[in-house]
């Protein structure tokens, strides 16, 4: 038994590395913080572009305080140990019948990051399904050898490059269906993907990036991360600022810093700084 998961839990997830949905806020909750993020959408020409997907935590204050929560860390601590840091907070945002899709990968391939304890906390602001173009998981493959991607650049693809798995069994894959105010929980090395949303209404996620201090980044002399439980006796990542308020302007102006080298490092080596240029 776990802080916050089941043996049951902890199995499956080192089994299979993943956990179904679990509530972490209300849909009531969920509904207040879509409504921040549609109003900087507003006055953002009506979506969020480029720096403003990326580390949220920085930008808005509910967001950082939620990364600081039990709700959320108690099922982590479980998962990584006491001592935690966020690496990241990205909004995955698929408008209504779009076309829009992520192709099957592994994070574990593009981010640098030498560890296999990152977990990835993924929370809906909208019910995420079938239908409205849910993560679609690869049971196991966190376990087995890494696999080939091709970097495709797909117009229509959200990844950065792209990137895809030159194949895969559908037959073995599950939907993560995640309600409004949920969680789902997956590891760092498990094949994901995810179609086009079909449904009328947005599919809204965020993803929060979750690993513990002793992990590097490999492919750069400059990271950051926010320190959200426990300590961090091994200094591999520069601590972040907390915002004091929504658009704090001491961790906007170190969020704009650090995007630059968000950009960098994953582009490195494609002379590019974004797939649609």
């Amino acid at each position: 038994m776990g802080k916050a998961l089941t043996s049951a839990e902890l199995e499956h997830f080192a089994q299979d590395g993943y956990l179904p949905a679990r509530r972490l806020a209300t849909r009531e909750q969920a509904a207040d913080w879509r409504r921040q993020l549609e109003a900087l959408e507003q006055q953002n020409g009506g979506r969020l572009h480029g720096a403003l997907r990326y580390k949220a935590h920085l930008l808005f204050k509910w967001l950082a305080d939620l990364i600081r929560s039990p709700a959320l860390l108690d099922p982590i601590e479980d998962l990584i140990g006491p001592d935690i840091l966020v690496w990241s907070t990205d909004w995955w945002i698929k408008e209504p019948r779009s076309s829009s899709f992520v192709s099957w990968h592994q994070d574990s391939q593009y981010w640098g990051l030498d560890t296999d304890r990152l977990v990835t906390a993924w929370l809906a602001l909208s019910p995420a399904t079938t239908g409205s173009g849910c993560i679609r998981l690869l049971p196991g493959s966190h376990r087995g050898p890494d696999l080939e991607h091709d970097e495709t650049f797909h117009d229509d693809n959200m990844l950065s490059r792209g990137q895809s798995i030159r194949s895969v069994d559908e037959s073995r894959a599950v939907n993560l269906e995640v309600d409004t105010g949920e969680i789902g929980l997956f590891a760092f090395r498990l094949a994901h993907a995810s179609h086009p949303n079909m449904s009328d209404d947005r599919r809204i996620g965020m993803a929060i990036r979750l690993l513990p201090p002793d992990a590097r980044q490999v492919k750069s002399d400059f990271d950051s991360a926010t320190l959200v439980r426990g300590a961090d006796r091994h200094g591999h990542f520069e601590l972040e600022p907390e915002p004091a308020m929504d658009f704090d302007p001491v961790t906007m102006a170190y969020h704009q810093r650090v995007d630059e080298h968000r950009r960098a490092l994953l582009y490195q080596g494609t002379g590019r700084s974004s797939h649609r240029t």
